[in-house]
């Protein structure tokens, strides 16, 4: 069994391995997408293709769509060669549940893989081609955070940026200038409408996507590339609009045990890679079931039929308040807290850790007892539902191989939404945030964390972050088993703004936190005698 239009056409082997094919007709969806596509996606790595390609499936399933999603990838070209080329663009998607069963399916509804490459004519006269046909009515994104920005710590554009300013747009390179260049070409062709929509899992995405843009087009109006008319087009909502949004779903890199249920189900060549620019991908894609996308309904050229396939269709207050609710009560907190805790007691799945008597009080703590006061409640879902399917059906998934280690990346950057957008509610709503623990407690972990010390005194290495060095730095001196060689070492840290977005000693549980830190310190042991005595 080989996952190809030809491969696919021995339904019966298929059936027979409890792996779904697309009931209609692939090429022919491919073939009409080709002719007028309406849906563009930049990005195509693991969501996507489960996710937003499994949106595109069920429309086309259900006969409300005939069209499918036209791929661009403008970062790791070697995903074309390897994975969507190799496999006629049909990815087999497998939903891991929490009894451990599994729901797999082909999906056919990726139609074309584009490499944005405007030093190539075949493709960048396709992309040109495919953005001046008046029917596109979406491009969609999911480059991640980092695909946005255009300049470094210091305000000034990054290397790659001013060589795309610079070379205006009949030569762009990254992901920005690649998408401001083929705007301008609809522009040129006839100022037809689209929507510009941002599907990354960052706060104001639209907003980011939209300046990103605009920043670009106004650096070439500058420099004589583009005119005024072209930076008014883009700036004109009713023309190009850069709806917000929320997406939700847990997509860890292929599991090497569910390769290994697709082989003894008889799928050849499914094996994961390693491309040259280190993305983990495969033939299939492993996510868990629950998923969530909320779209600002902001469409100038229309769309598809999104709310069909379960997408949330609403305004943007409506789409900032659910992405509040994730990322500063239900899930984001808890997952960090996990993240920082599990790497200092030895665990190495997010999951066992909700085993872990003390682990499973802490998230309760932080979410549905210390989050829920001061919880934003978008109405369009329920805040207390949608943290009891994260306590109880989405982190303790044992079938999601997901580690602490990966979700620990970056924490610096983000504490301060995770936890210091709650503590600014209690000092709104109680004047001070001394009503918490667990919250606290969490930070006193993570503070821990950064001395890459475990439990059992042995050293770990800790995860990716931009600001490993200077927290280090401010740590040094203290040792674990050696509570006296501490001296006010954090209050840099639980006093900086930048940080928590708030200074915790005016918020009054700077002292709580370093008296937590304190005795988690005391030797070896001492992380989980505190956490006994919190928790």
């Amino acid at each position: 069994m080989k996952l190809t239009l030809e491969g696919i056409k021995n339904k019966a082997q298929w059936e027979a391995a409890g792996i779904a094919l697309p009931s209609y007709d692939v090429e022919k969806v491919a073939e009409n997408t080709k002719k007028s596509p309406v849906w563009v996606h930049f990005g195509i790595g693991n969501i996507f293709r489960i996710f937003i390609g499994g949106l595109a499936d069920t429309l086309i399933s259900e006969g409300t769509a005939d069209k499918g999603i036209t791929c661009v990838e403008t970062f790791d070209f070697d995903v074309v060669d390897k994975i969507y080329e190799p496999y006629d663009n049909l990815v087999l998607a497998v939903t891991l549940k929490a009894d451990g069963s599994t729901d797999k399916k082909v999906l056919g509804s990726l139609t074309e893989a584009i490499k944005a490459q405007s030093n190539i004519p075949e493709y960048w006269n396709r992309l040109k081609a495919i953005f001046t046909n008046p029917d596109l009515q979406m491009v969609s994104f999911t480059i991640t955070e980092k695909g946005y920005a255009l300049k470094g710590a210091d305000g000034s554009y990054f290397p790659f940026i001013q060589a795309d300013i610079d070379n205006g747009p009949e030569k762009p390179g990254a992901a920005m200038a690649v998408v401001c260049a083929l705007l301008h070409e609809r522009y040129k062709a006839n100022k037809a409408p689209l929507a510009v929509v941002s599907m990354d899992n960052c706060s104001h995405n639209g907003e980011k996507l939209q300046t990103s843009i605009l920043t670009m087009a106004k650096e070439w109006q500058a420099k004589g590339f583009v005119e005024a008319g072209f930076v008014e087009y883009l700036s004109d909502e009713k023309q190009i609009s850069f709806p917000w949004s929320m997406i939700d779903k847990i997509t860890p890199r292929p599991a090497d045990s569910v390769c290994a249920d697709l082989e003894k189900s008889g799928v050849e060549e499914i094996a994961p890679v390693i491309t040259s620019k280190r993305t983990y991908i495969a033939p299939f894609v492993n996510a868990e079931g629950p998923q969530y996308l909320v779209i600002e309904d902001k469409f100038p050229n229309g769309r598809p039929a999104l709310e069909k396939a379960g997408v949330y269709m609403t305004d943007r207050d409506t789409v900032n308040k659910v992405e509040r609710m994730k990322v500063t009560t239900c899930l984001n907190p808890l997952h960090t807290a996990l993240a920082v805790y599990g790497c200092v007691l030895g665990y190495t799945l997010i999951a066992d850790e909700m085993k872990d008597k003390q682990l499973n009080k802490l998230v309760h703590e932080i979410g549905p007892v210390e989050g829920m006061p001061v919880v934003t409640d978008p109405g369009i879902l329920s805040p207390s539902a949608f943290v009891d399917e994260v306590i109880n059906v989405r982190i303790p998934n044992p079938f999601m191989p997901d580690t602490p280690q990966r979700i620990a990346t970056d924490t610096s950057q983000k504490v301060g939404i995770r936890y210091g957008e709650t503590i600014k509610s209690y000092v709104e709503k109680y004047g001070d945030a001394k009503k918490l623990t667990a919250i606290p407690l969490a930070i006193a972990g993570w503070c821990r964390y950064l001395l890459g010390v475990d439990d059992e005194g042995n050293t770990f290495e800790r995860s990716a972050d931009p600001m490993l060095e200077e927290l280090s730095k401010a740590l040094e001196g203290i040792e674990v088993g050696k509570p006296e060689t501490y001296n006010g070492q954090l209050k840099s840290i639980l006093s900086n703004a930048n940080i928590f977005g708030i200074d915790l000693y005016q918020a009054g549980i700077g002292e709580k936190i370093e008296g937590m830190f304190l005795e988690e310190i005391a030797g070896h042991g001492a992380v989980r005698a505190t956490l006994k005595k919190y928790m």
